[in-house]
């Protein structure tokens, strides 16, 4: 394997190795800006940006929103996972844009403001890679967004959601579109009324079946909705796999573009390159085919 030199912001490079999904070694470095402020001013929550190097002037690249995982209430834009989904992007030509997101308390009664604030942070990182895609040499319409557990479930709703469906706040860069061209759910829940009780949302099941149904990708399904690739590991204790192969199940039902991929024995909680097998080629064959394709 080749060794790959990431060119950090403060300028510290840090050695990796890596490969292409074909094998070939990656030669080009790529550079990571850290912390960058892309929702509201008062916000603390920033974003990793994950851009590849030496783009030819003028050339627009495909770009991908990475959201990270926790249960709604931690995880981190710069977690392992994250880091090895925006490297392997920047490696293959994508700018990679890694948020954090308002998270829940952990306490029922301070969560109730925290959903659906996390999905419009969701939102507003597409809105903002649109408002800034000519500095950042991003083609405004190919955008894709890609998730892990908590952050599966918010990736899927980016997908699944539509102008009607009246969960889009138009909070900062309104006049931009928050819609994606493609998505990728990591073992996200897709059915919380079949989950368990969540904090975000600030209510049991039981108290607000509702406001369960209403916060979850399977209810929003239809055949417009833009190609979506699920992974599920076999042995996923956190998230049941039945999540993923029911929110299948609604896609294909309504004639939706969609793919499920099981990874027999992988646990909850994996990234492109679990033991148990590569997943570059499934995921980034699926990002080159939605949003590189002839182009």
């Amino acid at each position: 394997m080749n060794r790959v030199s990431i060119s950090r912001l403060l300028g510290v490079t840090i050695s990796v190795l890596s490969l292409t999904p074909a094998g070939v070694p990656a030669a080009d470095a790529f550079r990571i800006e850290k912390d960058m402020a892309y929702l509201a001013p008062d916000r603390k929550e920033k974003a990793d940006l994950y851009l590849p190097a030496n783009s030819p002037a003028g050339a627009r690249r495909p770009a991908v929103v990475i959201i990270h995982g926790g249960g709604w209430t931690g995880g981190d834009k710069g977690a392992a996972r994250e880091i090895n989904i925006g490297t392997n992007l920047a490696l293959n030509g994508y700018v990679g844009l890694s948020i954090n997101y308002v998270l829940a308390s952990t306490n029922k009664d301070s969560a109730k403001a925290t959903w659906p604030q996390n999905l419009h942070d969701c939102m507003t990182a597409v809105r903002w890679l649109r408002k800034n895609a000519e500095r950042l040499q991003v083609d405004p319409e190919r955008i894709g967004v890609i998730g892990g557990s908590a952050g599966g479930h918010l990736a899927a709703m980016l997908a699944v959601l539509g102008e009607k469906d009246g969960l889009d706040a138009k909070g900062p860069y309104g006049e931009f579109s928050c819609r994606v061209k493609c998505a990728v759910d990591l073992y996200g829940p897709a059915d919380l009324a079949g989950h368990r009780d969540i904090s975000m949302l600030g209510k049991s099941r039981e108290e607000a079946p509702e406001l369960y149904r209403a916060a979850s990708p399977v209810t929003y399904v239809d055949k417009n909705d833009p190609p979506i690739l699920i992974m599920h590991g076999t042995a996923d204790k956190t998230v049941d796999i039945e999540q993923s192969k029911l929110f299948a199940a609604k896609l294909k039902e309504a004639g939706a573009r969609h793919e499920l991929v099981i990874v027999e024995g992988a646990p909850h909680t994996f990234h492109l390159q679990p033991k148990q097998r590569d997943l570059r080629p499934v995921v980034l064959g699926f990002f080159d085919k939605h949003l590189k394709a002839g182009r």
